[in-house]
């Protein structure tokens, strides 16, 4: 089978994201102004309640499946029976998956006051496991997912306007957010027979799949634990309106971590290919390249959106909303270390099986954030969620360093943090093009449009003043396709 063009799968999974992000930005400034501030907050602890059960269901499958079928993609036969075991495994998980949920919602009285919203968010649980988009990530096949994802954002906005109108809509709203995620993942199932054969089995090699699911299956728990705990603990510790403002603060947050992330998770297969066919050279030059780039964006994004807060969360909620901005800004350093961290994982220890020590940066990284929250969380509420997210990313940023020292090795030279230094710069002036848009506007929009326009303006300038190769390959081919 032919490689997919890296640069196209980056573009096809970054306009996905962008899909991602413009159907919260049209979608939560409205609900966020229909729903209360509480309304929001059921939603939203809700969503992050059924999230551990989603976990359990998923399994680690899905990492082990990219990494593992990455190598067999060229071998029809051989393909078919890996996903059919592996997806076998996926419907018993996810059999486990609700009977847990279900006995939860019996057991405890607090869940019981949400179960309507968990039974609709649970539907998420077997159409993602139906969807088997691994599938699309090991033959790098954005294409098909890409345009599904424009047919059914478009259809949930439209139900969004309709079915949406006034305070007490928050169930419907749930609904749709499901449909919006997972409503095409039948279409999933079917259309992956195209690139192999997927059928139920009980012929399931246990001693070759289990262990390493199981080992970054503990990961992801202890992954979704600092992720996304903090909701969760907010709810119990406090209540349902500090929820809703934090529940601002991560969207914002998330938006932007998806955008950037869009890069790094269509390289994530190819990395396995490389590492498992022993091409090291290749993988060392994708991983210093993939680094640059990741570099490049996410530095000026966190300062951009540290500085631009008040006026992000005023355009996409409203003012009753603006106790956001502190924590939204306490999550800006963590759109840096995470996407580093991810790096360190998803890039290099996962594809060299080292899981073992995923699962040990997770855990560590958990424990830190649990203790963290449990101690701040009576005291600074949302803040206390926002800060020990960015120090859990942290430690996972320096842990995964760590234990990918020999492979990375050499690898980041004088001129790799000679860019981060030109980056930096890039950066600090883009606090002084904020500082000047405050006191030149008073409107919010025209802030943001001057602050974002002048801002990419400089630090294209800037790039392409110090002869960046990444800003010169940019424009290479930008010059091609006019001439």
């Amino acid at each position: 089978m032919r490689n997919k063009s890296l640069g196209k799968n980056a573009f096809l999974n970054g306009l996905r994201s962008v899909l991602n992000i413009i159907f919260p930005i049209i979608t939560f400034p409205y609900v966020s102004r229909v729903l209360s501030v509480g309304e929001l907050g059921k939603y939203n602890w809700s969503n992050s309640f059924v999230l551990y059960f989603l976990l359990i269901a998923g399994l680690g499958i899905a990492t082990y499946a990219v990494r593992e079928g990455a190598k067999l993609r060229n071998d029809r036969n051989e393909i078919s029976a890996f996903a059919s075991q592996v997806f076998s495994i996926n419907i018993l998980s996810t059999v486990v998956s609700y009977i847990l949920l279900f006995l939860c919602v019996l057991i405890f009285p607090k869940v019981q006051s949400y179960s309507a919203y968990i039974y609709i968010f649970s539907i998420q649980i077997v159409f993602t496991t139906l969807g088997t988009e691994w599938i699309y990530s090991i033959f790098e096949e954005y294409t098909y997912i890409t345009i599904r994802s424009i047919v059914f954002k478009i259809l949930s906005i439209v139900m969004l306007f309709v079915f949406v109108r006034r305070p007490g809509d928050y169930l419907n709203y749930a609904g749709i957010t499901v449909f919006s995620a997972v409503g095409s993942n039948v279409l999933n199932y079917l259309h992956a027979k195209k690139f192999c054969t997927i059928r139920f089995t009980f012929n399931i090699d246990w001693q070759e799949h289990l262990k390493p699911i199981l080992i970054i299956f503990a990961s992801s728990v202890a992954t979704t634990i600092y992720l996304s705990l903090d909701t969760t603990l907010l709810g119990l510790i406090n209540n349902n309106y500090v929820v809703g403002i934090y529940s601002v603060s991560t969207k914002m947050y998330n938006i932007v971590k998806q955008l950037i992330a869009a890069i790094l998770t269509v390289t994530i297969p190819r990395f396995a290919l490389l590492w498992g066919r022993h091409r090291y050279r290749e993988y060392r030059k994708l991983l210093l390249q993939i680094s640059d780039a990741l570099a490049l964006i996410s530095i000026p994004a966190a300062v951009g959106v540290y500085m631009l807060a008040p006026q992000i969360v005023i355009l996409l909620s409203s003012a009753k909303y603006i106790r956001a901005v502190s924590s939204l800004r306490l999550l800006c350093p963590a759109l840096i270390f995470s996407i580093f961290s991810w790096i360190f994982t998803s890039c290099v220890l996962i594809p060299a099986k080292r899981e073992n020590k995923v699962l040990i940066i997770t855990i560590l990284s958990a424990v830190v954030n649990l203790v963290l929250n449990l101690l701040l969380m009576p005291s600074l509420k949302e803040n206390a969620a926002a800060i020990t997210t960015s120090l859990s990313e942290a430690i996972s940023m320096f842990l995964g360093m760590y234990y990918s020292r020999d492979i990375i090795k050499g690898l980041y030279k004088s001129g790799f943090w000679k860019e981060i230094f030109t980056y930096i710069l890039g950066a600090i002036s883009i606090v002084t093009i904020c500082f000047a848009g405050d006191v030149l506007f008073d409107s919010t929009i025209v802030v943001i449009l001057f602050d974002v326009a002048l801002s990419v303006l400089e630090y294209a300038l800037l790039l392409l003043g110090v002869k960046n190769k990444f800003a010169l390959d940019v424009l290479d081919r930008i010059l091609l396709r006019f001439k």
